[in-house]
């Protein structure tokens, strides 16, 4: 999506524009940081009563028919393998076990700040936007004074994993904290109960883990949605340079793009990638074979070197679209309250979705944004209406 405007109202209009964004995301930090402190609720659907599903399981979890193929030896402390259509969880290893994630946490900030920021919208970059970024830090070369497309920068962040782009976008969203307590609202709202936000780029923190069951829901939730599942699926794009040029980035996916020797995977779609010396390497990966989608993730390989994530990857990848029919599933992506329940009185899952209970992780925060979202669009509309008048009266 793209906003245009005529040279005439583009000043008013970017500004309004911009008035609109901040100040519907900035009456949700304080609902959603308080939601955020409050203990974790407990596995969904009351799991904790009736015991620990499979997933909560130490070891390798699967349930295999006579003659399936047996699951890859892989030596991540955490993995999984599931049908991103059905939410079926195939097999899993240490699902929920807490780990740092690296980068693959910025898809739950795109899913989080995606929905807020048309691609079109142009924003020159200040000096507060590039404050705080951590040492080390992977970047796509964001420079301030210099005028991006919100479009370039959700391309930094996917391709390169640019953590300046990310605080870009998070200053024009309510800022740093805002956005990390509105990622923890989203995160309990996907069911993603094992996540905890400390910094939005995935830069090492105290107390920053999500897991492999968790990256998984991202990936899965991200694959759904057309503009993330465009942006992860690139593996090249021109980024904006000095002096009106650009220069090429690739993806930093290397089962994407095949590249320092990383064969690439057939079919593959995605998602996101990451490292730092805390979390080691981390990997969503998605990919199509004959009407079926797969995500799989991969957390901390303990061999093989820097591209056993991906070999790993491949490896779950080949059992899961191997195993098609021939395993039960150890669990499910999808949040119980977002399963449609069993006989006659059975509610629609498109019902059951759309009207959960008004205490459910995130549904304060959604009512808040959509009630400032109408009200900052009117603000929007009248300005603009005022300033074409002004200009058609000059």
């Amino acid at each position: 999506m793209t906003i245009g405007f005529s040279p005439r109202v583009s000043r008013a209009a970017r500004s309004t524009c911009m008035l609109c964004v901040a100040g519907l995301l900035t009456l949700v930090p304080a609902a959603a940081a308080a939601r955020a402190e409050r203990p974790d609720p407990g596995p969904p659907g009351g799991a904790a009563a009736a015991g620990p599903s499979p997933l909560h399981r130490s070891g390798t979890q699967v349930r295999p028919h006579p003659g399936a193929p047996p699951v890859p030896d892989v030596s991540a402390l955490s993995w999984v393998v599931a049908d991103a259509g059905t939410g079926d969880v195939l097999a899993a290893n240490d699902a929920h076990r807490e780990l740092p994630p690296a980068s693959t946490l910025k898809t739950l900030f795109a899913l989080t700040v995606l929905p807020a920021l048309p691609g079109g919208i142009r924003h020159e970059v200040g000096p507060e936007d590039l404050s705080g970024i951590g040492a080390g830090s992977s970047l796509v070369g964001v420079v301030e004074g210099q005028t991006y497309r919100v479009s370039d920068l959700w391309n930094g962040v996917f391709l390169n994993s640019g953590n300046d782009a990310v605080h870009v976008l998070a200053s024009l969203t309510g800022g740093w904290s805002a956005t990390a307590a509105r990622m923890q609202a989203e995160a309990r709202a996907l069911g993603a109960l094992d996540t905890h936000v400390r910094s939005p780029d995935g830069y090492d923190a105290p107390g920053q883990v999500s897991s492999a069951y968790d990256l998984a829901v991202f990936g899965r939730e991200g694959l759904r949605r057309p503009d993330f599942a465009r942006y992860c699926a690139k593996v090249d794009a021109l980024f904006p340079g000095r002096d009106g040029g650009s220069y090429g980035i690739m993806n930093t996916n290397r089962l994407l793009t095949g590249a320092d020797g990383v064969e690439p995977y057939p079919g593959l779609i995605g998602v996101k990638n990451g490292y730092t010396s805390n979390a080691g390497n981390t990997l969503i990966a998605a990919a199509r074979r004959d009407g079926r989608t797969l995500v799989v993730t991969v957390m901390n390989p303990q061999e093989g070197g820097g591209h056993a994530v991906y070999e790993e990857a491949r490896s779950l990848l080949d059992w899961g679209f191997e195993a098609d029919g021939e395993v039960d599933p150890v669990g499910s992506l999808v949040p119980e309250r977002a399963r449609p329940r069993q006989g006659p009185q059975a509610t629609p899952a498109a019902v059951a979705a759309a009207k959960p209970a008004e205490d459910e992780p995130g549904w304060p925060e959604t009512g808040a944004i959509l009630g400032v979202a109408g009200l900052g669009a009117g603000v929007m509309a009248l300005a603009l209406r005022l300033r074409l008048v002004r200009d058609d009266g000059s």
